[in-house]
């Protein structure tokens, strides 16, 4: 009997600091998404719910091409951004972890954008891109690259503009990955490199053999981050480009925002949303599978 007082003791003295905890995350995290729920199967504006209509906004959105267009953004998004986060990343962490007297500012230089917010991110790159006056183009011009006033349209072409975004989004957010980077690397052992270099193995060989193998975990949870950051992406998108030109930047989450507060649609964003989370779920769901099978061979 003492025994099982003592594990009920331990039990509730567990539970009494779990409370606060789960009393807000189910007040500001699980109680948002039933709402949010509830909100998708109403017709549901602004001015609050109309009428039930079940699952006819989730039905909605396959007809509606302005949302396939968007989704179609966010996956060229993801697939332009997340692998060239992963190769900055993982190359900033292969520099900031050389036992040099700059190891610790390069971490910290590399680092410092990922503080900056969104706005201020979204305004240096709009600087740098922007024609005629941008230092890109400025630059481009005084290394003879190109001839003044045919500046390169960053924030106008359909083509370059991708290059615009996906390259201030590495610059804003791959310092994050790369301390994970860093800290994975941290645990290698250094008699292995010694072992290595006793071997006769050369730095490339060394990076190929043991380097990356025992960085796998690190880069599958890396790319794992990554695509879900990317798929959510809105805030530097809509601050540079509006979702332009012509729509063709315009991310899900800024159609959902769209179809939100400017048409008064909220059910329907609220059902677009719930389409969204299922689509990051799947995503994450095949990425542990994958990493399963090749941590198993």
């Amino acid at each position: 009997m003492g025994k099982k007082r003592k594990q009920v003791r331990i039990f509730l003295a567990a539970f009494c600091f779990l409370l606060p905890f789960l009393v807000l995350y189910s007040l500001f995290t699980i109680w948002p998404v039933i709402q949010g729920f509830y909100v998708s199967m109403h017709k549901w504006t602004l001015m609050g719910k109309q009428e039930f209509i079940g699952f006819e906004n989730y039905l909605d959105f396959l007809g509606d091409k302005s949302f396939w267009g968007a989704l179609k953004n966010t996956f060229k998004f993801v697939l332009i951004t997340c692998p060239m986060l992963v190769v900055v990343a993982l190359s900033l962490a292969l520099l900031a972890n050389r036992p040099t007297r700059m190891k610790r500012s390069l971490r910290i230089i590399y680092y410092l954008p990922s503080v900056l917010s969104v706005s201020i991110a979204s305004l240096i790159a709009g600087s740098v891109f922007a024609p005629y006056k941008g230092l890109l183009n400025g630059v481009l011009v005084w290394a003879g690259i190109i001839k003044a006033g045919e500046d390169l349209q960053f924030l106008m072409d359909k083509s370059l503009v991708w290059v615009t975004v996906s390259t201030m989004t590495v610059w804003w957010t791959v310092g994050f990955s790369m301390l994970l980077f860093v800290s994975a690397l941290q645990e290698i052992s250094p008699e292995m490199y010694e072992a290595a270099e006793i071997d006769g193995a050369t730095k490339s060989q060394q990076l190929r053999r043991i380097v990356l193998p025992l960085l796998k975990p690190t880069i599958w949870l890396v790319i794992l981050l990554q695509t879900l950051a990317c798929f959510k992406v809105f805030g530097q998108i809509f601050n540079i480009t509006g979702g332009g030109p012509a729509n063709s930047t315009r991310p899900i989450i800024q159609y959902i925002y769209e179809s939100a507060f400017e048409k008064g649609k909220m059910g329907y964003a609220a059902s677009m949303s719930y389409v969204l989370f299922a689509i990051l779920l799947v995503f994450s769901l095949i990425q542990q599978k994958i990493q399963r099978k090749g941590e198993s061979r």
